[in-house]
């Protein structure tokens, strides 16, 4: 008996566009669940600042991968790679469609197309390029980059100091751009991928991330960071909307100036998501406000 097609449908686009409204939509027409691949959302102590699933949204959907975690462990895209696949293993023997949703391009990529494999690099340079971050700033390191390996200067997010060092210590412990080792090859899955982004004009995009950021601010942002003030040094709250509120509550920035460098932070984060999504050509782009119909249909004719 021929074994029956699987598909798995991704949401992308930029963050504050609506995928999870989507998601949770796609996912009750399909009779399935939700994959989250949105890496900010692991993490059981990041509620309101990540913009997580509410319960209402939780219980209208089944979803995997949201508050999963602690932001103790230490949990890589590797890791999440590994376990998505296992889970969609399992998803597909009761189910022929799976949504995956999320903001995190690396991690969708993971899923879909599989980790670039990089040489094991000598870890006194990372420990080197630790210590240039501490003296000399992320800008020094952005410099070096830029000239070591335009293109990913260029691709990544260089306000990430995760991201920037990971590039650079490829590029020195090689003596090869970081960017030479990516796409290398596509491995073999076994479901076929449908790729579903949602767009809107900047202003709108714009727009929607101010209203985000003032509604988590109401919810109860402050109170949350307060809570993990003693844990700001760990990598997973080295993120936006985190950082600029750890600042406020050192002295360092007044409150409104922290929220207006959340605001434009996520601005920026939302362009680099737009930069990352758009490499992909298989992705068809609906405005956000377009039918739910429109979309369903065109999903549909692809599982043809």
């Amino acid at each position: 008996m021929e074994q029956k097609q699987k598909y798995l449908i991704t949401i992308v686009g930029p963050t504050a566009i609506g995928k999870t409204a989507l998601s949770i939509k796609l996912a009750q027409h399909f009779k399935t669940e939700i994959i989250s691949a949105d890496s900010r959302q692991f993490y059981k102590e990041m509620q309101i600042g990540t913009a997580a699933p509410s319960q209402q949204e939780l219980s209208a959907a089944k979803h995997h991968f949201i508050h999963h975690k602690s932001i103790t462990d230490n949990y890589s895209v590797g890791s999440f790679e590994k376990d998505a696949l296992q889970l969609l293993k399992t998803l597909f023997e009761k189910h022929n469609t799976v949504i995956m949703v999320g903001g995190s391009g690396l991690y969708v990529d993971a899923v879909v197309k599989g980790l670039d494999h990089f040489p094991d690099i000598d870890p006194s340079i990372r420990k080197q390029l630790n210590f240039d971050l501490e003296t000399k700033g992320i800008s020094h390191l952005q410099k070096q980059l830029k000239a070591l390996d335009e293109k990913s200067f260029n691709t990544i997010a260089v306000e990430n100091p995760h991201r920037i060092i990971r590039a650079l210590e490829v590029s020195l412990g090689t003596g090869k751009p970081y960017s030479s080792f990516l796409n290398q090859g596509k491995q073999h899955r076994d479901f076929k991928t449908i790729s579903i982004g949602l767009t809107a004009d900047r202003e709108i995009v714009y727009h929607r991330i101010n209203q985000r950021v003032d509604i988590m601010l109401k919810e109860g942002l402050l109170d949350e960071i307060k809570a993990l003030i003693p844990h700001k040094d760990l990598n997973a709250l080295n993120t936006v909307g985190y950082k600029e509120l750890f600042k406020y509550f050192e002295g360092e920035w007044t409150l409104d100036f922290a929220i207006s460098e959340i605001k434009k932070n996520t601005r920026r984060f939302a362009k680099r998501q737009g930069t990352w999504f758009r490499k992909n050509e298989n992705t068809t782009w609906f405005n956000y406000r377009d039918d739910i119909s429109k979309i369903i249909t065109s999903i549909e004719i692809e599982m043809i």
